[in-house]
């Protein structure tokens, strides 16, 4: 998520002010552009590698510096897609811009460092770099990831600002749009043009799937939000109880069942939360609420040290990745989460 117009100014403020009660004390050696460095974090001081919490164990957490890669800043990661078949992390910025980590692991699995292979720039249907407005990137999903055939993986990324679902190459080469409803394609139906397509994922039953973070400006403003596929049929996602719960990330499972990620922030006088939640996706009905239940939910006031979770893809099984999107901001903070869903086999 970026705040790139008057509209959003008062939002960033207060965004700010949050990270800057939450996160003072950041070294000023994070302000400058250096190597790219992945060091262990501590999520909650009672809570480490191995343990659980709720629905989930975790199994490693890392902090990234603020440094550039291929002279592009590693900074606003919104999205994630791992690929099996080249052993590449993939991580989106809402800059316009991708990137191809490396996690790495100890003895025991947990997560304990990543290296940075490469930085790409976007680009548009004329090959150069996207620029302002077309550039605001949000939601990871892949194709061809886990296939065992090489060099035929392709991403989708679906882009806030002007709404639209964009084919790349995993070097960010545009390879085409995917068509969307009417409904989806109208930045005038969106509450916000920064509340858009924040996440997009792939379903083995039906096709690519999409949603707006909160609901669309014409739907009723309760916790109800749509989540369409491509051919325009959508089903009615409950958001979190949280207050300002928003839809940011989602992962369909190979199980049939959705991951989602769900960000909620008021001000920064209230604790803030991120929540892991599941559900089945049935036959689309447009008047019945989708059954979603908690997985895992992390409270700033619980102790844990949390960031703006934006991004979420399956590793291996039942085990996961979410990261943070510090949005460019230097006193916010980019962490990579590894965890792994208790009593599931995806």
């Amino acid at each position: 998520m970026t705040f790139r117009d008057g509209n959003r100014h008062r939002i960033y403020m207060l965004r700010l002010i949050w990270c800057l009660l939450l996160l003072c004390g950041l070294p000023l050696s994070a302000c400058g552009s250096r190597a790219f460095e992945a060091t262990p974090f501590t999520l909650h001081s009672s809570i480490g590698p191995g343990d659980r919490h709720q629905g989930v164990r975790l199994l490693g957490a890392l902090r990234f510096n603020r440094a550039d890669i291929d002279d592009l800043p590693l900074c606003g990661l919104s999205g994630l897609a791992w690929d099996e078949d080249a052993g590449l992390l993939y991580a989106l910025s809402d800059q316009g811009t991708l990137f191809h980590l490396q996690p790495t692991f100890d003895e025991q699995g947990y997560l304990v460092g990543a290296r940075s292979i490469a930085g790409y720039a976007l680009r548009d249907t004329a090959g150069k770099p996207v620029r302002y407005l077309f550039s605001d990137s949000e939601g990871l999903a892949i194709r061809n990831g886990a296939n065992h055939i090489m060099d035929d993986t392709e991403l989708l990324i679906s882009f806030e600002m002007k709404p639209r679902i964009v084919r790349y190459s995993p070097t960010g080469q545009w390879r085409g749009e995917i068509p969307l409803p009417d409904t989806l394609r109208n930045p005038y139906n969106y509450r916000n043009g920064n509340e858009s397509l924040e996440a997009v994922t792939i379903d083995q039953r039906w096709g690519i799937i999409t949603g707006s973070e909160v609901p669309l400006r014409n739907d009723p403003p309760k916790k109800l939000i749509r989540i369409f596929a491509t051919d325009g049929r959508f089903w009615l996602y409950p958001l979190g109880q949280a207050p300002g719960s928003a839809l940011v990330a989602m992962d369909a499972l190979p199980n049939g069942e959705l991951l989602t990620l769900e960000r909620a922030f008021v001000s920064p006088l209230q604790p803030f939360s991120i929540s892991l939640r599941r559900t089945v996706l049935p036959n689309p009905q447009k008047t019945v609420p989708l059954s979603v239940s908690d997985v895992a939910i992390f409270k700033s006031d619980q102790g844990w040290h949390l960031d703006n979770f934006e991004g979420l893809t399956r590793y291996r099984g039942a085990r996961f990745f979410m990261v943070s999107d510090d949005n460019c901001s230097l006193v916010q903070t980019t962490l990579l989460v590894y965890f792994e869903l208790l009593n599931q086999t995806p």
